[in-house]
This record gives C-alpha cells, sequence and structure tokens, in this order.
C-alpha cells in the first residue's frame, strides 16, 4: 500500500523528534538525564527540563546576596544575568521584582539610603538602571568617606609612634635610629644606678 502524504509528514516528524530526543538526552548530564528518562518526546523532555532550570535559577534569584568587598555594578550586573537567564526560559520576572531583590539584598553600607530610595519613590517605576545610578553615587561618597578616615588614622599615627613598655614601665620607642637613641629610660637608668652601686661598695672599703 502506498503511503499518504500526511502518513509521510507524520512519519519524518517521528524521525526528527526521537532524533532531537536522542540529542537532548546526549547533552545533559547524569542527573538530568534521569528527570528525562520517562519523557516520549523531545518536547517533553525539554519541558521537564525547562521547569527545573527556571526553579533552580528562581532560588538563585532569592537567595542572591551582595558580598562585603562587592561593588554595586558587579552586584547588579549579577541580578540582570539570573534575571535574562529566567526569561529565557519563559517565566516572567518583571523590573520591579528586580529593582526590590536588588534593595533588600544589599549590603549594610547602603542601609540608610535604602530606606531614603524606599520612602521618597515609588519602587513600582524605578527602573533598575536609575537605581543602579543612585546606589553607584551613594558607595562613591561612602568610599570617600572611608579613604579620608584611614588617611587621617595614619596621618596621626605618624605623628605618634607606636610605644612598648618594660618592666620597669618606662617607653622604649619602636623608632629608633640605629645609634642607640632608641634605648629605653630604663635601661639608661638602670646603668646609672649600677654605676652609684659600685662605688658605694668602694667607699665601704676605705
Amino acid at each position: 500500500m502506498t503511503e499518504s502524504k500526511d502518513e509521510a509528514v507524520e512519519r519524518d516528524n517521528r524521525k526528527r523528534d526521537a532524533k532531537t530526543l536522542c540529542l537532548i538526552q546526549q547533552a545533559v548530564d547524569g542527573q538530568n538525564l534521569d528527570r528525562i528518562a520517562e519523557a516520549k518526546s523531545a518536547h517533553e523532555a525539554w519541558e521537564i527540563l525547562r521547569k527545573h532550570w527556571a526553579q533552580t535559577l528562581r532560588q538563585d534569584f532569592e537567595t542572591l546576596q551582595m558580598g562585603d568587598d562587592e561593588g554595586v555594578q558587579a552586584y547588579i550586573s549579577s541580578v540582570i544575568t539570573i534575571t535574562n537567564q529566567i526569561k529565557a526560559l519563559g517565566h516572567k520576572l518583571k523590573e520591579p521584582e528586580a529593582v526590590s531583590k536588588v534593595l533588600r539584598s544589599l549590603g549594610p553600607k547602603f542601609d540608610w539610603v535604602v530606606v531614603a530610595i524606599e520612602e521618597l519613590k515609588e519602587i513600582a517605576k524605578l527602573a533598575l538602571d536609575d537605581l543602579c545610578g543612585t546606589l553607584q553615587a551613594h558607595e562613591v561618597r561612602v568610599n570617600h568617606a572611608v579613604g579620608k578616615a584611614v588617611e587621617k588614622a595614619l596621618h596621626v599615627k605618624s605623628e605618634h609612634p607606636i610605644t612598648n613598655h618594660s618592666k620597669g614601665g618606662a617607653a622604649v620607642s619602636l623608632w629608633g635610629d640605629g645609634r642607640g637613641r632608641g634605648r629605653s629610660f630604663a635601661h639608661r637608668r638602670d646603668k646609672a644606678r649600677g654605676g652609684r652601686g659600685r662605688g658605694l661598695e668602694n667607699k665601704s672599703h676605705i
């Protein structure tokens, strides 16, 4: 019996689907292969994997936190990357949700500016780019203030050399010049006392 046109198309579709399913199985690792082991078609296998990857990315999105030494731009870039990956898998993730995520996962140095943003701006209408600009401006101010504080501390330290204390309680400069000027007052005092002691001892024999 001659195969009809519709039957020929159906047969070709089955062949392409089987080939695609085989390619998917070869491309995934052991755990994902177990997930699609019962899939009857490439579409079914893809849907299983898509849902799993979307759930994993969603968990990563929810648990993402800004690192202590991480800059604002780098952190927001990480948020945008995960957001785009979730969207690519067909899940809706609107910009206000990403903005809200950034605000609640920033480091402690942004606490007060986050409160100000939430009070003064409507989060639902705040663009992620605008938020990034505001936070970067705040970060520059904070880093500048910290830099000035460190510079001041170093200046004070250079004017007042660190000292140690001997058992006798006299200060010992840690900035000795190599010619004896860094010797402790206690050392010179004990030396002087030793000289006087020998003098008295000699008088006792007169």
